[in-house]
């Protein structure tokens, strides 16, 4: 009776789960796997902590009013199939960036964002990362110059991202899951 009992909550606790979270967990149709690039840009976002106070998990209506705040919808357990390890976050200083390159497509404004966050949001408290970027007299055609105001241009230098700074928005905008889902599970 007790091996009974011991198979059962094994199957119950272990087996099951682990079969069901396999299922839940296969990529969506629509959800396209990380460039090269995006996943060079993953590993500067992980680098530099932004898990810390970004989130990448859109919740229900009933939960939170994450909709509301034009995150996207609900995150499905399909999102995160190329994910490894998941940089879900567990809080919120900064807003949600599951679906931050359907919000915001621009690589400038990332860039911009990036070099100085108060440029695009004088509120924001997020760091700025001035050490992506390099100040230069001489601007290559093969550079991506980043468009500031005049009142925060560094005066006779041009900044000019670096590959680091180049491969982390193009992970920012990959993070785009507005792909329609059959359920979102509750």
């Amino acid at each position: 009776a007790a091996a009974m009992i011991l198979l059962f909550a094994a199957l119950m606790i272990v087996v099951m789960p682990a079969v069901q979270l396999q299922a839940a967990s296969q990529a969506p149709e629509g959800l396209e796997p990380y460039s090269e690039q995006a996943l060079r840009g993953r590993q500067t976002y992980i680098s530099l902590g932004c898990v810390y106070c970004h989130s990448q998990q859109p919740r229900d209506p009933s939960i939170a009013p994450d909709g509301l705040r034009g995150w996207g919808r609900p995150s499905v357990p399909g999102d995160y199939a190329y994910d490894a390890p998941h940089q879900l976050g567990t809080m919120r200083t900064g807003p949600d960036l599951m679906n931050i390159g359907a919000r915001q497509p621009s690589v400038d404004w990332h860039l911009t964002h990036l070099y100085n966050p108060r440029i695009v949001m004088p509120w924001s408290t997020m760091p700025a990362y001035p050490f992506l970027f390099e100040e230069t007299d001489v601007v290559l055609n093969s550079d991506t110059q980043v468009k500031l105001p005049e009142e925060f241009s560094p005066g006779v230098f041009d900044v000019v991202a670096k590959p680091e700074a180049l491969d982390l928005v193009q992970y920012l905008l990959e993070l785009a899951r507005s792909y329609l889902v059959d359920e979102i599970p509750i």
